[in-house]
């Protein structure tokens, strides 16, 4: 099975409303879209083609490659299907493999009924091909099959990523409540910041929003940060392009830039956290860290910038009150000192959005986990009307 140089459907995943901007990626790479849906998109490429996606998206959670579409009502009949497929061409027997899955399917009670199918159906096929029984279990780091199942329905395929993608993997420290760094990019690109201007992120947490604009300013792809898939553990793997792709990541820097991110924080410790992991990102000196009430964030009088909230939603009972009145305080910040910027607040709280005392200009939906969000944009005029920024191609 040459997987490697052989076409195949490739479906890129990707969290709730992130597909819009994971579309955009994958067309500045150079690739051609079969359809966007919900939570992903549909190519025709080879396997070796998703090594260079693999390091370059911002907004994807895994590439998976098909390797065979077949009929399946029973577990037998998928049992059946899975042991006719050439594991012995794919897996190296010595290894490890890992089954993940998404199944709907009347006849199973349970998803981990499917993944023990997949399974017993490669172990027997190894075992009968090479003599040896090779190691399974749940962890993602090795060799990963991912099952599609849907009433008759059945696709089987190789997890080039293995690990999520969504994690853009510098992010040694989680923080408190950290957003996921797919949906920081997804929502930086919302903004449509032109990657020149100031970028102020008050009340940053963990810092994921300035760090990943600092990454997306200055073209640090999160392969960068990472050096292990799940393609590497594939039969037929070249590192050598794997090498090659990273050289290009690494050349496509840019490392002179006059930027400035600033990233605020009432807490010393999330300031410190943002710090480090920023560090680890190797953007920590073009970020502005101050520990301050989000109110008294420097914003650079350019006359011209974003400015992005993203505070809590007040999910837990108690904190509701107290945070009417932050959502106010944010409102007043923004019209008083951000005069000529474009404002976001991210939130998951459609009632502590009425409390902003602006009104929104655009509201782009977005999720959280499975929280429904909006990314609520507001104009903030400086006397005369301002053109909206626009975005800027690499």
């Amino acid at each position: 099975m040459q997987v490697f140089h052989n076409k195949s459907k490739v479906i890129i995943t990707c969290n709730k409303r992130l597909s819009p901007y994971l579309q955009e990626e994958v067309t500045s790479l150079g690739y051609n879209i079969e359809s966007v849906f919900a939570t992903g998109i549909m190519l025709n490429i080879t396997l070796t083609e998703c090594i260079k996606l693999n390091l370059n998206l911002r907004c994807a959670s895994q590439i998976l490659y098909s390797i065979k579409s077949f009929k399946a009502v029973t577990p037998d009949d998928l049992y059946r299907e899975i042991s006719a497929i050439e594991w012995e061409e794919l897996i190296d027997f010595t290894g490890y493999f890992s089954v993940k899955s998404n199944v709907d399917n009347p006849n199973i009670t349970t998803p981990l009924f499917a993944n023990l199918k997949v399974k017993d159906a490669i172990v027997d096929r190894l075992k009968e091909k090479k003599g040896i029984r090779p190691n399974s279990g749940s962890d993602a780091n090795k060799t990963v099959i991912h099952l599609y199942w849907k009433n008759a329905e059945a696709d089987v395929f190789i997890d080039t990523s293995g690990e999520t993608l969504a994690k853009h993997g510098y992010r040694k420290i989680p923080g408190k409540a950290p957003m996921l760094e797919a949906l920081a990019s997804g929502v930086i690109y919302a903004t449509q910041w032109d990657k020149k201007s100031p970028f102020i992120n008050p009340m940053c947490g963990s810092g994921t929003l300035a760090i990943e604009a600092a990454l997306i300013a200055t073209n640090r792809a999160p392969g960068l940060y990472r050096m292990n898939y799940g393609f590497m553990h594939i039969i037929g793997y070249n590192e050598e392009v794997f090498f090659a792709e990273r050289r290009i990541l690494k050349d496509q820097v840019i490392k002179n830039i006059d930027l400035k991110i600033v990233a605020s924080d009432i807490s010393e410790d999330a300031v410190e956290v943002t710090r480090r992991n920023a560090k680890t990102a190797g953007v920590d000196t073009l970020i502005d860290f101050q520990v301050c009430d989000f109110e008294l964030t420097p914003v650079p009088d350019d006359g011209r910038g974003v400015v992005v909230f993203n505070p809590e939603y007040g999910e837990r009972l108690g904190v509701h009150s107290k945070l009417e009145l932050t959502y106010k305080r944010m409102g007043d910040f923004m019209k008083k000192e951000c005069k000529g910027y474009t404002g976001y607040i991210f939130t998951g709280n459609p009632d502590l959005a009425k409390k902003i005392g602006l009104k929104a200009s655009k509201k782009v939906e977005f999720y959280n986990g499975k929280l429904d969000c909006r990314l609520l944009e507001y104009e903030l005029y400086d006397g005369s009307r301002r053109p909206p920024l626009t975005a800027v191609t690499e």
